[in-house]
């Protein structure tokens, strides 16, 4: 028991020390810290997939205080995300969890912990950064819209295109922030997993793509979704028509990433070399439609059985 908690103490602090020394290379240093920004969960994530939650718990809470002495408020904002972000990796490791348990639960505690922070950024600091986004972007487009005039170039409908792109991105606003965030849980993941790797820990993998499958019940959402689309005429810029139109991009998404699986598992059990599957992604993003279909396909028909059953005879 004693040479637990030495082991503990010791490693505890050795943690928390290069925390500190990342944070502070984060925030000082720019170049370097885009670099180092994306390993700051490093060590704990490495001491909690060591061990218990608890003792982990510990040394989260004293790397944020230390977080706030070194950078002050910027960096306990940014030390809110990955000090945590860390914990979560590394308790999953050390519980055995698999690959998408991290992914999940990384992209979920990201999307939480950035919507938070945005909203105090408003109540506190008075701080819209979405709309601060929006602003510039108007200005942008006005500034193009004078050089274009200038030289006899304006197209008669400019105002209103611009105003269709600035309707549309303000509604998919929510579905880029949340394809961010698990953008951002798959960079944290592959690169701190594959640190700790290297530092002799056991992590998860991903299972191959051509085994990846979704849950039945999108494909319920989807029809859910596209028969209200149907159906119902939602006001542009109201709540339904946000909700709906974010509601079918990613459904769309996840059926077209099963769409490409298929292609996937069609070139393997043919046994096609493995530079066909990678063409086949590439052609199937033109083919963007066409992929959905199969994934729905797929999903509602089980593809892969037939699939492999014509495969064996």
């Amino acid at each position: 028991m004693q040479k637990n908690q030495t082991s503990y103490l010791t490693y505890g602090a050795m943690m928390i020390a290069l925390f500190a020394i990342l944070l502070a290379m984060t925030v000082y240093i720019p170049i370097l810290g885009l670099i180092t920004s994306f390993i700051v969960p490093l060590p704990i994530a490495w001491f909690s997939a060591k061990f218990e939650r608890k003792y982990a718990i510990y040394v989260t809470i004293i790397g944020l205080v230390i977080s706030f002495i070194i950078g002050g408020i910027f960096g306990l904002i940014f030390a809110l995300i990955v000090a945590p972000l860390g914990l979560i990796i590394g308790d999953g490791i050390r519980n055995n969890k698999s690959k998408l348990y991290l992914l999940m639960t990384s992209g979920i505690f990201l999307l939480l912990m950035t919507a938070v922070q945005y909203i105090m950024s408003i109540l506190i600091l008075n701080i819209n950064f979405v709309e601060q986004f929006f602003e510039a972007f108007e200005i942008y487009y006005e500034q193009a819209g004078n050089i274009m005039s200038s030289v006899g170039q304006l197209p008669a409908d400019y105002d209103e295109r611009v105003e269709r792109a600035l309707l549309l991105l303000k509604t998919m606003m929510p579905s880029y922030f949340i394809v961010a965030m698990f953008l951002s849980a798959i960079i944290y993941l592959s690169i701190n997993l594959s640190l700790l790797k290297k530092l002799k820990i056991q992590v998860p993998r991903f299972p191959k793509f051509m085994d990846f499958k979704l849950p039945k019940a999108v494909l319920w959402y989807y029809l859910i979704v596209s028969i209200l689309t149907l159906i119902i005429s939602y006001e542009i810029g109201s709540f339904g028509y946000m909700a709906t139109i974010n509601a079918m991009f990613i459904l769309r998404a996840l059926l077209f990433l099963q769409g490409v699986s298929l292609i996937h598992y069609y070139f393997y059990i043919k046994g096609y070399p493995k530079w066909t599957a990678v063409l086949g992604t590439f052609l199937a993003i033109p083919l963007f439609t066409f992929t959905i279909i199969l994934g729905v396909f797929d999903l509602g028909f089980n593809l892969r059985s037939y699939l492999q059953g014509r495969h064996k005879k």
